[in-house]
């Protein structure tokens, strides 16, 4: 369980850089330069985060079961992970409504996996996975939404043909991220097949 605590601190905590230490986040890019300290940042960034995945595979393997699930909130999980599908294929379509409307659709996407596998997950290393993710968008959600309002920044509108996009590319990676990468990757089935 260690492994994985400490991943999750260095992979949320290097993403919290903006939140809690933007002076110094702005001094390292300055003095590094902008392209060495993206270089730099992304390489931390995936250390940490396999760390993070190493932890979880070892903390799977003896993790204490807190709750067991009803069978019917795994349906509530697969909707709601759709839904963090479309929000984050969102963040990445251009001039979509769901932007504009929310913000940040990518924090917002991780936000909701992240409570929807809560719903529907329940060893100690779930729960501190998931739970820390939660706790995290949340924290960077807020934040975001209110650098946005001390900028005056005013979203254009966005278009419905976009939504759609965002919506069907989201669907589609979903489906395929349930039918086999979930199992594959993750070692279980999200409909139990």
């Amino acid at each position: 369980m260690s492994v994985l605590i400490i991943g999750l601190v260095a992979f949320l905590g290097l993403h919290l850089l903006r939140v809690v230490a933007e002076p110094w986040r702005l001094r390292q890019i300055t003095k590094l330069g902008e392209r060495r300290w993206k270089a730099l940042y992304s390489v931390a960034s995936i250390a940490s985060f396999a760390l993070l995945i190493w932890g979880f595979v070892l903390a799977r393997a003896s993790t204490p079961v807190i709750w067991v699930p009803p069978m019917p909130l795994h349906y509530v999980t697969a909707v709601l992970v759709l839904v963090s599908f479309v929000l984050i294929a969102a963040a990445y379509v251009p001039g979509t409504r769901i932007q504009s409307a929310i913000g940040h659709p990518m924090t917002a996407g991780i936000k909701t996996w992240a409570f929807a596998h809560l719903l529907s997950a329940g060893t100690l290393a779930d729960i501190l996975l998931f739970g820390s993710f939660m706790v995290w968008a949340i924290v960077v959600y807020a934040a975001a939404r209110r650098r946005d309002r001390a900028a005056g920044l005013q979203r254009p509108r966005g278009m419905l043909a976009r939504d759609a996009l965002a919506a069907v590319v989201g669907l589609v990676a979903w489906a395929v991220f349930a039918a086999r990468l979930h199992q594959w990757l993750i070692g279980v089935s999200p409909f139990g097949s």
